[in-house]
């Protein structure tokens, strides 16, 4: 009965190890990984560029950048060289470098 259990656990750590590292090896994982360093070390180095509703160019960022929204979608947030940017009702592109 022990063998039994032994190896039923054995099966479980090697599925659970492999649907660990499925998961990472999709989109979704590496975009977690992606969110994950982002968060611990301050952002990511993008670029940043605002729009006007008409589509003209009215402020572009670069730098370490850390990007918060909302889940409305009508703001976005993000500190570049200790200052905290603040973007309300404006199209927003941003681009890793």
């Amino acid at each position: 009965m022990k063998r039994a259990g032994m190896i039923g656990s054995l099966l479980f750590i090697v599925l659970a190890a492999g649907s660990i590292i499925w998961y990472f090896n999709t989109a979704s994982g590496q975009r977690a990984v992606k969110n994950v360093i982002s968060d611990t070390t301050g952002g990511m180095e993008r670029v940043v560029k605002v729009y006007s509703e008409d589509g003209q160019l009215i402020e572009q960022y670069e730098g370490k950048i850390d990007i918060q929204d909302t889940e409305y979608g009508n703001k976005i947030l993000f500190d570049l060289d200790g200052k905290r940017i603040i973007i309300y009702n404006a199209t927003v592109i941003t681009e890793e470098k």
